[in-house]
């Protein structure tokens, strides 16, 4: 057999298993569905009990001290149990029977996986669990389930541990640490689903293996990044080039020009998203050959089915074709409507100026009213002797080198301290600097975020006259709630960075959805309430970007010049250009 006979051999079997990788995906997505629509019925109704239509980060006292709040705990530990089973272990048990030879069952190999499910209770197994579905995907390594792979650390936290050289050393020392245990515990998932090892035995076993077998282990993991990264590298240089040229080089009508436009990144977005869901069944796959290797100490391979499938595989082609043909027709009949040429977002600046001036100070407020901002974000705290002063964190060591709370001083002391060459700001001075320039957003921060708080603020709204111009936010709903219930002719919004339930019937004008969390469906099912949204902090420009091309209603951001520079580009882009921003931001 020649080398080319041997390679060929080597990949036709993946090639082979896509089909029944899809089947099977969607077999036990169909059943997660079920599954989780009785949980989340179950978890509606615990809140339901507890007089609340949703919970969110604002929330974590009820969380841990009500019985509703650790009833929703473990059904969420119930969630991630199911979907690692049946979202990834699933994968890891068909790669083995297919390894092996043995007929695909479908039912019976879903039967088999819940039932696999008792395998991981146990400390070890909770903890493989807690790994997969947490951790792996918030530092970016190792196996995770879909439901959770898009997991992060907020980045209004992560910006403070990378100022903060203490937390920062703590956070690099944890991911070195998460980044070895799932390095060398990643067969344990193998041992546990495949040769029914005790989930101690098999991380042991795992720790073993990569030990005995890493520069191997290694170079099958390299190997495998190289190949994706080839595969997305030939599908863009094939797909691309001869249908834009086509476009381009002849003198079409206007339409039939847009129309293959519209079918080449159409082809792309179907293709791509093709090889992105079979990314990690093709690695389990892989990895599942690279285990038995391991464990059994010679060199196994997946038999090859000889079978020549060329109709199916032109009928699925033809298929695939007209449902490209027939989508792109549909978009290019109702082009201005699917691919919009303006972005209509408003600009609202972080911190008073954001990045443009000197923070929570006055000074910033008629530069980015300048640079064309719809609004301007601040932070009050309340003083010993109850003035409102600007500040965002606890103390003023980092903006003006005092160590002490803004609660623990005096105003009189306050007004000694200098951020950045300049006094700190009042909440009545930051009031006279917006008058008929921004709209102000006044966030109650802090440990003096109180009743009291929100009391003097709406007083001091009200003698200023501003009670339009103001909006009042905050990261603790029962504050947000008492506002709005209080004093319903203020603006408010509700500041958070995760939810569950039905947010959107919060009782506030706006909820503000940290930028991770702000997907398309959540906007939109907060549209759909007559709320508006808000989305913070979009510091990147791609990001500014892309949510600029939804439907929100504001964008906090440090980097104001730069979203008006975004904001003015994508009112001045080519078809082509909104056609890829359209089709492509999501990914």
């Amino acid at each position: 057999m020649t080398k080319k006979e041997k390679r060929r051999n080597r990949i036709n079997p993946y090639l082979q298993a896509m089909p029944v990788f899809l089947r099977y995906q969607a077999a036990s997505k169909i059943v997660l569905a079920v599954l989780l629509s009785l949980l989340r019925q179950t978890a509606l109704r615990v809140l339901h009990s507890a007089g609340r239509p949703a919970v969110s980060s604002g929330d974590l006292r009820f969380i841990f001290t009500s019985w509703q709040g650790i009833v929703l705990l473990l059904l969420g530990a119930l969630a991630l149990l199911l979907y690692t089973g049946l979202d990834l272990n699933i994968k890891i048990l068909l790669s083995g029977k297919m390894l092996r030879g043995e007929k695909e069952a479908l039912i019976a190999s879903i039967r088999e996986c819940l039932v696999s499910l008792k395998k991981f209770l146990s400390p070890v197994g909770l903890l493989i669990i807690l790994y997969t579905a947490l951790l792996a995907p918030t530092i970016g390594f190792g196996l995770s389930i879909s439901l959770t792979e898009d997991l992060y650390i907020p980045r209004f936290i992560t910006s403070v541990i990378r100022t903060t050289p203490l937390y920062y050393a703590a956070y690099i020392t944890a991911e070195i640490l998460f980044v070895a245990l799932g390095f060398f515990g990643f067969f344990s998932l193998y041992g546990i689903i495949l040769d029914n090892i005790p989930a101690s035995a098999a991380v042991r076993q795992s720790f073993r293996l990569v030990r005995k077998n890493r520069r191997d282990y290694l170079k099958q993991n390299l190997q495998y990044l190289f190949t994706v990264i080839l595969f997305f590298i030939i599908i863009v240089l094939t797909a691309v080039p001869a249908p834009l040229i086509i476009a381009y080089s002849f003198d079409l009508p206007h339409e039939v020009q847009r129309l293959v436009l519209i079918i080449v990144c159409m082809s792309l977005v179907f293709l791509l998203g093709l090889g992105g869901l079979m990314l990690t069944p093709l690695y389990i796959m892989k990895m599942t050959r690279v285990y038995v290797s391991y464990t059994e100490e010679k060199e196994v391979n997946y038999p090859l089915n000889r079978r020549r499938e060329n109709l199916l595989l032109f009928l699925r082609s033809a298929f695939f074709a007209m449902m490209v043909f027939g989508l792109s027709w549909i978009m290019n009949s109702h082009f201005d409507e699917i691919f919009p040429a303006s972005a209509g977002v408003p600009v609202i600046a972080h911190r008073a100026s954001g990045n443009e001036g000197t923070e929570n100070t006055v000074s910033g407020i008629d530069t980015v009213y300048q640079l064309g901002a719809f609004g301007s974000e601040i932070d009050i705290q309340r003083t010993k002797d109850g003035a409102y002063v600007l500040n965002h964190d606890n103390t003023f060591e980092r903006v003006a080198g005092d160590s002490r709370r803004p609660s623990e001083m005096t105003m009189e002391e306050i007004r000694k301290l200098s951020v950045r060459g300049e006094p700190v700001s009042t909440l009545e001075e930051m009031l006279e600097a917006c008058r008929g320039k921004v709209t102000l957003f006044i966030e109650l921060k802090g440990d003096t975020a109180d009743r009291q708080m929100a009391d003097d603020t709406v007083r001091i709204v009200r003698e200023a006259g501003m009670q339009d111009q103001c909006v009042l936010i905050s990261l603790k709903y029962d504050l947000i709630n008492y506002i709005e219930t209080t004093y319903p002719e203020m603006e408010t919004a509700y500041l958070t960075f995760v939810s569950f339930g039905n947010i959107a019937s919060l009782n506030c004008d706006s909820i503000g959805l940290e930028e991770e969390c702000a997907t398309y469906d959540l906007i939109e099912a907060i549209h759909e309430q007559n709320k508006k949204v808000l989305v913070w902090t979009v510091n990147e420009e791609s990001d500014q970007k892309n949510f600029m091309l939804m439907n929100i209603d504001g964008m906090i951001t440090d980097n104001v010049r730069q979203a008006m520079e975004v904001k003015s580009r994508l009112e001045n882009r080519t078809d082509l250009e909104r056609i890829v921003d359209t089709l492509f931001m999501n990914e």
